[in-house]
């Protein structure tokens, strides 16, 4: 099929698409482009980096302005398209129809002994979560608190449960790490295990070039506590070093944020994310591939196997979320975006768990398909971590006894 690119510029036709185009234009060489506008801290029209250290901006918190239910269809609905895409994602298209028809794998196979095993990415997010929730009880208890390093420390004990002894030492309280289901190797990425295993102090970043989706797919939970963008960026950075590999979490991140705070649609979320951050220094490669299928989108190129080929196999950070953006654009329900996100030559988990987060947070769980859910291993914990993550914050903020709340306490330790 033969796609001609058409400016954006010719693309409006109603009043959303009209705010949509104030920030596309073309560039010299007459390609589409997203323009940074000057606005909200940009100084001659291109986004200036965040002037902030150790205690950036991490502790502004993400308005609560919707409660568990979003939250859970966003995590379980990226638990799911991980889950789903596990079986097939050392498969080529070609052999994934072979073992699973024309139209690919649509429900959960056995894989890691059972049917609806999640993977390391989905590990990784729940230990993100939890590392949330520690640093938030720590700064409202203590009134200080260096959120990545509390987030580091979260993956560390993550790091225990692939069999690791870490150099240091992390503690091992708290409910998460008692869960014996994550007491499993699902194919870490061994730039995770490594970066892991080489840190000297909690909160280092990374000091590897690499830039594996390893960061990107586990920080969905980012979206919903302190600055998503900024939290985001820094866990990655604790175990990817390539700007991209970090930045592209944050934006990932970022998207998220203004869907659940904003409700506002896909499209709009992700061009008023490039404003914000796209200028950035070492945006460029994400923000070009965004755009990129941001102009596919507007054109009704629809995401296929051989198209997804085109942008990669997602196993790199801006290409997972390029490829999860772009089904999740693309999408006509959830069950299709998910499934279309997973059904391709490269690394069809964090492809569709990337697709699965966005969808769950627009659609809710109610619209993941009722055979996902009951075979999806570790549903009732990724649901407990989604009520935890909008309720805690809520009670502190509306000055209950939260403070005093041993559950909480023992739950999630503020050490």
């Amino acid at each position: 099929m033969t796609v001609t690119l058409i400016s954006p510029l010719d693309l409006s036709s109603s009043p959303r698409e009209d705010v949509l185009m104030r920030y596309l234009q073309r560039d010299v060489c007459g390609h589409p482009c997203i323009v940074l506008d000057g606005d909200d801290g940009t100084e001659d029209g291109i986004a200036q980096p965040s002037l902030c250290g150790r205690e950036r901006e991490w502790l502004k918190p993400a308005p609560v302005v919707n409660g568990a239910e979003r939250i859970a269809g966003c995590l379980l609905a990226g638990a799911a398209g991980d889950a789903l895409g596990a079986r097939v994602e050392f498969m080529s298209w070609d052999e994934i129809r072979r073992g699973f028809g024309n139209w690919g794998i649509r429900s959960m196979a056995p894989v890691y002994g059972r049917r609806g095993a999640i993977t390391d990415d989905s590990q990784m997010m729940l230990f993100t979560a939890e590392g949330l929730l520690r640093a938030f009880v720590r700064q409202a208890d203590t009134g200080s608190c260096h959120v990545p390093a509390v987030i580091h420390h979260a993956l560390q004990r993550w790091l225990v449960t692939q069999g690791v002894e870490p150099a240091l030492s992390p503690c091992r309280d708290g409910w998460l790490i008692r869960q014996k289901e994550l007491w499993s190797r699902r194919a870490p990425g061994n730039t995770c295990l490594s970066a892991l295993i080489d840190s000297a102090e909690f909160g280092e970043h990374a000091v590897n070039d690499s830039k594996g989706c390893g960061g990107v797919m586990r920080v969905a939970p980012c979206a919903f506590l302190f600055n998503a963008f900024e939290v985001a960026s820094e866990s990655a950075r604790l175990t990817h070093g390539h700007p991209t590999g970090y930045l592209a979490a944050g934006l990932f991140a970022d998207i998220l944020n203004r869907l659940w705070r904003q409700n506002i649609p896909l499209e709009d979320a992700t061009v008023i994310a490039l404003q914000a951050h796209g200028g950035k220094p070492g945006m460029e490669e994400t923000r070009r591939l965004i755009e990129y299928v941001l102009r596919l989108h507007q054109q009704g190129v629809r995401p296929n196997p051989e198209r997804i080929a085109d942008l990669g196999g997602g196993w790199v950070a801006e290409e997972a979320l390029a490829i999860g953006l772009w089904c999740a654009l693309a999408a006509e329900s959830l069950e299709n975006g998910v499934i279309t996100a997973v059904n391709h030559s490269g690394d069809s988990d964090s492809t569709g768990m990337i697709a699965g987060n966005l969808l769950g947070l627009i659609y809710g769980p109610q619209a993941i398909p009722d055979r996902w859910l009951e075979d999806l291993e570790l549903r009732d914990v990724i649901t407990q971590i989604a009520v935890d993550l909008a309720d805690i914050p809520q009670r502190y903020q509306a000055g209950s006894d939260a403070r005093h709340d041993v559950l909480t306490r023992s739950r999630y330790p503020a050490w």
